[in-house]
């Protein structure tokens, strides 16, 4: 099984385009704290590159930029380039399958940032929004 599981902070804006078919893609990157801390102390940190696909590519993109905090479920992807002299390398992406935002309200965000679902499925469509709840005149009286 290939599963991950990351909390960190983009350390960009996300890249959103459309591929030749018209898919939207989604690219950005996390950096996420390691649990412990280097022998002098300092806390080391990794960064990871993820793709996000069609609604999710358009909701991350639309609703995050650098410095919010994300929460992303998907999986280990490993590419094999050439560099520009010539060496091959091999790349470790991130494909998303879920993202949660867990930027604060506090942080100060747009007000789109509050209308957005706070949790994207990687199916397309974000969760329907959830109904507001209207008063009603209680007489005190018992229906039944």
């Amino acid at each position: 099984m290939n599963k991950v599981f990351l909390i960190g902070n983009l350390t960009r804006d996300p890249e959103l385009s459309e591929t030749a078919g018209g898919v939207s893609v989604c690219h950005f990157g996390i950096a996420v704290n390691r649990s412990y801390t280097s022998p002098d102390g300092e806390r080391l940190t990794d960064f990871f590159n993820v793709t996000a696909w069609r609604g999710l590519a358009d909701t991350v993109a639309r609703y995050t930029k650098k410095g919010h905090k994300i929460a992303v479920t998907g999986s280990i992807q490993l590419r094999n380039y050439e560099d520009n002299q010539g060496i091959k390398r091999t790349a470790v992406d991130i494909i998303a399958q879920d993202i949660e935002f867990l930027t604060s309200k506090q942080a100060g965000q747009g007000e789109d940032f509050y209308d957005a679902p706070q949790s994207a499925p990687a199916g397309g469509a974000p969760a329907k929004k959830k109904p507001a709840l209207q008063s009603f005149d209680d007489d005190g009286d018992i229906p039944f």
